[in-house]
């Protein structure tokens, strides 16, 4: 997560809110037709809207949904051919969500988020395509060995010396007609890519995240303790360029821990699975395979190590990493079976493939991060689904730290981690197991401009309304671009 915003950000309301002494008991809930949950938002206890809605009890079955009464799904998109393989990640801008896709990327017009429609597809396949946008440019990233940058390569062994993945960037001024400007060449391929505006805004550089080195890969060779920084000029974007590759972990970072998932393992560092920035902060959190780091990000070009922690006991692979509003707590995931492994059951436990929740203690480089507590779902699953952390994002509700986050066929839970000792869950949203053992669930799941939008591997796009008093207020927030790894504060312009 989360959530990850760009200077495009408008004013938000509240400030005033603040200036108004407005509280959540003051707001009138708007109206919903739902049966289980009261037209004022009133009339239920905390538990009885974090409880399942009628008429859903115990695991529910193939496809069927399952949800608490705050929960409510107002709207669902499956996945169109060609792009119709893996969907990935989300990022927003106005009026539309962008969806990342092993095929390509698909945009999304989600004016209305009740009938959200599809802008339009554009077909570059490549594995991961985790994408960001930064006003009329979006930017994807490619980690699998292609035949060249083109999007019409098709896939070739990271054995040849020609062999390309890295970095694409497309003009999105047309959202109806993408055109693809640049490509960029990165050691290891671009598992992700972290979108971070340059002081002048006259550039934008993209922290790009990779790992797996081998020695028979001629453009991916070990130790790869590093990430590289990609340069986009702008007003210029086809002159894209490689910046540099620095080296991040001199020391070699975490050597890892032998295992399975049953046993527990801790994955040998070598480079970095995501990377979150909170520019106005000068702060960069990493989720890097064995190792969780905080860097000083002052000089954009130049990653300054504050502290970095390991958690060999319960951490298998760190995996990504959100600020609180403040910047003053991290939330590192732990992808424990590499996402593909049911681990939300009572054989692996509440500790592994959870979240770690971190507070940011002292000031300047004397920073550190301080463990608190871990986050799991409460809700067990069924040994075919696979389940774990993924991705989230912050949900923007004055004085409070809350989330909403996938877990794979876990589906999508908010969880408050205000008390960083004590987290809980507030409301969730799931599916049961995906036909024929298959795997699937929620990749990402994103708070934007009221609603929750949900990037559905295997089924497609979905939209959440969360009806709840206490996060009634997030309703009122208003962006006009986000990019969850790139955060800012909800509260100041």
């Amino acid at each position: 997560m989360s959530s990850r915003e760009t200077a495009r950000r408008r004013r938000t309301p509240f400030a005033i809110l603040g200036a108004l002494t407005l509280t959540l008991s003051t707001l009138t809930a708007p109206a919903f037709a739902e049966p289980d949950l009261p037209a004022d938002g009133k009339g239920l206890s905390e538990a009885q809207l974090e409880s399942r809605a009628e008429g859903a009890t115990g695991l529910p079955g193939v496809d069927e949904i399952s949800r608490s009464r705050n929960m409510v799904l107002v709207s669902h998109l499956d996945k169109q051919a060609p792009l119709d393989a893996t969907q990935t990640d989300i990022a927003f801008q106005d009026n539309y969500a962008f969806v990342g896709n092993y095929n390509g990327f698909t945009i999304y017009d989600v004016r209305n988020p009740r009938a959200p429609k599809i802008t339009s597809s554009v077909l570059c396949p490549g594995s991961q395509n985790d994408i960001s946008v930064y006003g009329n440019l979006l930017f994807l990233s490619t980690d699998s060995s292609r035949s060249d940058n083109s999007c019409s390569s098709v896939s070739q062994s990271a054995t040849i010396k020609e062999s390309w993945e890295g970095i694409k960037v497309f003009d999105i001024s047309d959202k109806k007609a993408p055109k693809y400007v640049a490509a960029v060449e990165t050691a290891c391929g671009s598992h992700t890519h972290t979108m971070v505006p340059s002081k002048n805004k006259k550039d934008v550089y993209l922290y790009v995240s990779s790992y797996s080195p081998n020695a028979t890969f001629p453009d991916c060779q070990p130790p790869h303790d590093k990430i590289s920084i990609v340069k986009v000029p702008v007003r210029n974007p086809a002159s894209a360029s490689l910046l540099k590759a620095p080296v991040l972990f001199p020391d070699g970072g975490n050597p890892g821990r032998i295992g399975t998932i049953e046993t527990g393992y801790t994955s040998a560092t070598s480079g970095c699975h995501d990377i979150t920035v909170y520019p106005q902060l000068d702060l960069a959190a990493g989720a890097c395979m064995g190792d969780g780091v905080l860097w000083d990000i002052s000089n954009r070009e130049n990653l300054v190590e504050i502290n970095r922690v390991q958690d060999d006991k319960n951490f298998a692979f760190w995996h990504s990493a959100t600020f609180n509003n403040s910047g003053t707590k991290v939330v590192f995931t732990d992808e424990l079976g590499g996402g593909g492994a049911a681990t939300c059951n009572e054989k692996i436990g509440p500790t592994r493939g959870a979240n770690g929740i971190y507070d940011i203690v002292g000031k300047g480089k004397d920073r550190k991060l301080v463990f608190k507590s871990y986050y799991k779902i409460p809700r067990m699953q069924g040994d075919s689904e696979n389940c774990v952390a993924h991705n989230g994002s912050l949900i923007p509700v004055p004085g409070k730290d809350i989330m909403v986050q996938s877990w794979y066929q876990g589906g999508v839970s908010v969880w408050d981690f205000t008390n960083s000792a004590k987290p809980r869950e507030i409301g969730f949203f799931e599916r049961g197991p995906m036909p024929n053992a298959q795997g699937g669930g929620t990749w990402s799941t994103y708070w934007y401009n009221g609603y929750i939008y949900s990037s559905e591997m295997g089924r497609g796009f979905d939209v959440i309304d969360m009806r709840d008093p206490r996060t009634f207020v997030a309703k009122l927030f208003r962006t006009d671009e986000l990019n969850v790894q790139t955060q800012g504060n909800f509260y100041r312009g």
